[in-house]
């Protein structure tokens, strides 16, 4: 058992429709399933081990499909079990669609005090192409609602790299985006996942996606564009106002405890990560009988749990402190991983900086390819 301070994720799986670009557990909403699954959450809360909560974050799926009434009953027993503080931060993820601007007064007074909409795109054309069905105006009456209701953090998620995509297409959702000046910005190239439609897409037509080239040449425009409009870059994808950074993600980033309640929820406990099954009935069955939920289990420890630490704190601004590194993983960044650090800071893609290691500007462009040198090393 654990009393770690943790981040907790709750999982909410369902979707008025499936877009063929994601790879998420999620299903398409069935009233009699939903019902089920909310039961079987609820009783995982109460099996879960004694976390403290820092911050509650729902994703999915589209976790406003539920009413409000039943995620702030959520948040209340999250609140009690876990000791979530009364002004922690509490995310919903939600999809733009009509319904939304309804359902938010209530969210906001069941506890939610921050949103991520999933916008992706404000251009109507790319929106049919991803398999989205609300529209730039869905968007901007959501926005309004939100601020009405007295929400206290705002992030709107974009996709760039959508086929057919140009840069003045991309240019153009940006300064949409900006227009509604929200308090933060995630901006993720389009990655093609096996077993999705668009991996079928591109088996057929690679030519219809963005190549590398062109992904970095819009990558390139929303850091020049977002940096002008006063956002911060402190993540790879993620951009924010002052005092805006999502405090949930950070966990991530810092390789800190956190706990995933929900089919799919991924936990980090104890140096132990644990995935639940992808499974809904196997999910529900289980927890519903209050047994163990299968799914696959690994402690991290020694080279793999440092270089995954260090892979994860690259990705954002601050990059890997050396001497916070040793105090928390006994193990001295330089001597270990100096070779490395070296090369890639020949090639422009890292710096020193005092006593951190970070990426450079350039460094932005292939950090998947950067961080993964950490593991492999």
């Amino acid at each position: 058992m654990t009393s770690e301070t943790a981040g907790v994720y709750v999982h909410l799986p369902f979707c008025p429709y499936l877009c063929p670009y994601c790879d998420f557990a999620k299903w398409a909403w069935d009233d009699a399933r939903a019902e089920r699954y909310l039961r079987a959450l609820h009783a995982e809360i109460d099996a879960a081990p004694p976390v403290r909560a820092r911050t509650l974050f729902f994703g999915g799926g589209t976790p406003t499909l539920y009413g409000a009434a039943e995620i702030a009953a959520i948040v209340a027993r999250v609140r009690e079990r876990f000791a979530l503080a009364a002004g922690a931060e509490v995310t919903a993820e939600a999809n733009p669609d009509p319904a939304l601007v309804e359902k938010i007064p209530g969210l906001i007074a069941g506890g939610v005090n921050r949103l991520s909409i999933g916008v992706q795109s404000f251009d109507a054309r790319e929106l049919r192409v991803l398999g989205r069905r609300h529209t730039a105006g869905d968007v901007r009456r959501a926005v309004a609602a939100a601020r009405a209701a007295g929400v206290a953090s705002l992030s709107l998620d974009l996709i760039f790299g959508v086929p057919g995509q140009s840069v003045a297409d991309w240019e153009r959702s940006l300064d949409a985006a900006l227009a509604l000046d929200v308090d933060h910005l995630s901006c993720y190239g389009l990655t093609v996942e096996e077993g999705t439609p668009y991996a079928a897409w591109f088996a057929r037509d690679p030519s219809a996606f963005a190549d590398d080239t062109r992904e970095a040449e819009l990558y390139a425009l929303a850091i020049e564009r977002l940096g002008a409009a006063g956002y911060e870059q402190y993540e790879i994808s993620n951009w924010a106002r002052p005092g805006h950074r999502s405090g949930h993600n950070q966990i991530y980033w810092r390789n800190e405890p956190y706990l995933g309640l929900g089919v799919s929820a991924a936990s980090y406990l104890d140096g132990v990560r644990s995935t639940h099954a992808r499974d809904l009935e196997v999910y529900c069955t289980a927890a519903l009988a209050g047994a163990t939920i299968p799914g696959e289990f690994e402690r991290l420890e020694g080279a793999a749990q440092a270089g995954e630490a260090i892979m994860l704190a690259l990705r954002t601004a601050e990059g890997v402190d050396a001497v916070a590194f040793r105090e928390r993983y006994g193990l001295d960044v330089e001597e270990r991983y100096g070779t490395t650090i070296d090369e890639l800071a020949a090639a422009g893609m890292l710096e020193r900086a005092g006593t951190s290691v970070r990426l450079t500007a350039r460094g932005r462009f292939v950090a998947n390819d950067v961080c993964g040198a950490f593991l492999a090393d």
